[in-house]
């Protein structure tokens, strides 16, 4: 046997033990990997199921459920490097340190993501809410982990950190059932308060979406310097608070100048004097 033969056949022989002691390990480390992954995104689909026969929002679910197959996936895979005899500590140390600096580079949008959960189990607003909040006004379009999408009257749409939405006063339009609708109605000092009470009292039971159970309230409010103001509130449905607003602010309008009832306006007496 020449030298390169000898050489060829002393690694062969150096090689073998290895192969036969790690190919072992190898394959059980693929087949953890391969079955504990399985596993997660088995776990993941029930714990979507359980917390959908809950009626937890969608979005929650799906966050939780990727959440926490990815945190077994993990788990999974320091084991099966383990079983490689390789030292986790370091890979456990190193996924720390990783943690730690995204969640410093990202405290902000963590803050934001934090609140999104807040929004989803607390539900101050949902999909299709009127609200107000963080300077906006609008209905809300999107309820999504980082941010709120409002859409407004005049059809923009605004994105608002969740942070911001729930960290201030929040004006929800829509979780009540029924809303008032509170006008205030001037009428000149020269006209008749009864005949004005009259006018507006036919107006409201005129107007069907008024709900007639809550009552109808018309009183003289104040005396202004030019004017008699009336509080004229009644209630409505929710949905139909702004259709039955601006009707009655035209039908006031129409109905007082069918009566000659004037609003008032703005007046100065102004006095000459002629002096000699």
């Amino acid at each position: 046997m020449d030298l390169r033969t000898q050489d060829i056949q002393n690694i062969i022989d150096q090689t073998i033990p290895y192969i036969m002691t790690y190919t072992p390990k190898i394959i059980g480390a693929f087949l953890v990997l391969w079955i504990g992954f399985k596993i997660a995104n088995i776990i993941e689909k029930v714990i979507e199921k359980v917390l959908k026969k809950q009626k937890m929002e969608s979005t929650i679910r799906h966050f939780v459920g990727s959440l926490l197959k990815n945190i077994l996936k993990a788990i999974v895979f320091v084991a099966a490097i383990g079983m490689l005899w390789v030292e986790t500590s370091s890979f456990i140390a190193l996924f720390a340190t990783i943690g730690i600096a995204i969640g410093m580079a990202l405290s902000g949008t963590l803050s934001h993501f934090a609140s999104g959960i807040m929004i989803l189990i607390f539900k101050p607003y949902k999909v299709w809410d009127l609200i107000e909040t963080a300077g906006h006004f609008g209905t809300v379009k999107e309820v999504q982990i980082f941010n709120t999408i409002l859409k407004t009257i005049d059809a923009k749409t605004i994105i608002i950190p969740n942070s911001d939405a729930i960290g201030g006063s929040i004006v929800n339009f829509s979780m009540e059932k029924k809303r008032r609708i509170d006008l205030d109605v001037g009428i000149s000092y020269s006209d008749s308060i009864d005949k004005a009470r009259e006018v507006m009292q036919r107006i409201a039971e005129s107007e069907e979406r008024i709900l007639d159970e809550d009552g109808v309230t018309i009183v003289v409010k104040e005396l202004w310097d030019n004017a008699v103001i009336f509080a004229f509130r009644v209630w409505v449905k929710t949905e139909d608070y702004w259709s039955a607003r601006f009707h009655l602010i035209e039908t006031i309008k129409k109905e007082f100048d069918k009566a000659g009832i004037n609003f008032p306006f703005p007046q100065r007496d102004v006095h000459i004097y002629n002096e000699k």
